[in-house]
């Protein structure tokens, strides 16, 4: 359940107030997600929804996010709309949380993602990364690898309680992956978490991206690293290359990967399942007494590891190595 505060209707009422969206009809908790407390709201205007932002998200950072939700929708990308209140502001403060108010995107995510899904976001996610390259303003990617060392310390003393020979593994893939990690490949705004969950389709055709919580400015082949490993991968953690192709064709025939970032994608592929196996295993070690949010399982992402630790091109995932790129 992804409701950390809750809220009174007296206050969500008073919040209201601010805002030109129609008198409130009902508002429910949303279950999904795990980093803020999201509700839907149904006023007699439409529906909106509505997150109070919890500690892990950084308040500074959230004119980023609204920022970049904006320009982006204003350049084609179907994301959600920050809503403005009366003071022309799209931030306030509910229950003690910085919160805001976005408009409702159509659509489910796909619960067993087939290739015209992974299709569909491979398009996406390359039209957002041309859209994001004239937004003005920037956040470091503190989960990038200047990170990863001190989730690793935070998990090194436990990590083998959760599977035998944990500690050694990522110890030494840590130790790789900061020694050659790419330094001058393309880089700009990132989603950084495109998970199925934060995408919405209409059947097959997608409709929305959703949750730009983590977005940041990074390396554009290592987004999509992150999104092979979350789209390209079957319910046993097996690798589907008939995916991963569908979903690479897509967005190379939007933008084109240079000869350095197909070089480099095997390398930026180890590196997105390192950052997800360490977060989920600090989260996993350290669920709090009562906690209602379950925490997803990092050994899914060894599984993942392993297999792009096995892979010598980007031709192993299912594309063509060589060609007319530049």
């Amino acid at each position: 359940m992804a409701v950390y505060t809750d809220v009174a209707a007296e206050d969500l009422a008073d919040f209201l107030i601010h805002y030109d969206i129609g008198e409130l009809l009902s508002y429910k908790g949303i279950a999904e997600g795990v980093e803020n407390s999201n509700f839907l709201l149904h006023t007699s205007r439409g529906s909106y929804i509505l997150t109070l932002y919890e500690k892990r998200v950084a308040k500074d950072d959230l004119p980023f996010f609204l920022g970049l939700m904006q320009h982006l929708a204003a350049h084609g990308i179907n994301c959600p709309q920050p809503v403005v209140n009366r003071s022309g502001e799209a931030l306030g403060v509910l229950a003690g949380r910085p919160a805001a108010i976005v408009n409702f995107l159509e659509g489910v995510w796909p619960r067993k993602v087939n290739t015209a899904h992974c299709a569909g976001v491979g398009q996406a996610l390359a039209k957002m990364h041309l859209a994001g390259a004239d937004f003005p303003m920037s956040r470091a990617n503190t989960l990038s690898v200047s990170g990863w060392r001190a989730l690793y310390a935070a998990a090194e003393p436990r990590a083998d309680s959760v599977q035998t020979g944990l500690c050694r593994l990522l110890g030494t893939e840590l130790d790789y992956l900061e020694n050659d990690w790419p330094r001058s490949l393309p880089q700009g705004v990132i989603h950084a978490d495109l998970f199925p969950d934060n995408v919405f389709f209409l059947g097959d055709k997608l409709s929305g991206l959703i949750d730009f919580y983590f977005a940041c400015n990074d390396i554009l082949a290592y987004d999509v690293a992150i999104c092979l490993n979350a789209w390209c991968f079957e319910i046993d953690h097996s690798f589907n290359v008939t995916k991963a192709r569908a979903f690479l064709n897509a967005y190379e025939k939007v933008r084109k990967l240079s000869v350095a970032e197909r070089d480099a994608f095997p390398l930026l592929a180890r590196g997105a399942a390192m950052r997800f196996l360490l977060t989920r295993l600090v989260d996993w070690l350290n669920v709090p007494p009562g906690a209602l949010v379950r925490p997803k399982d990092p050994l899914e992402y060894v599984r993942k590891l392993r297999f792009h630790q096995s892979v010598k091109s980007i031709g192993d995932y299912g594309i063509e190595q060589t060609g007319s790129m530049a």
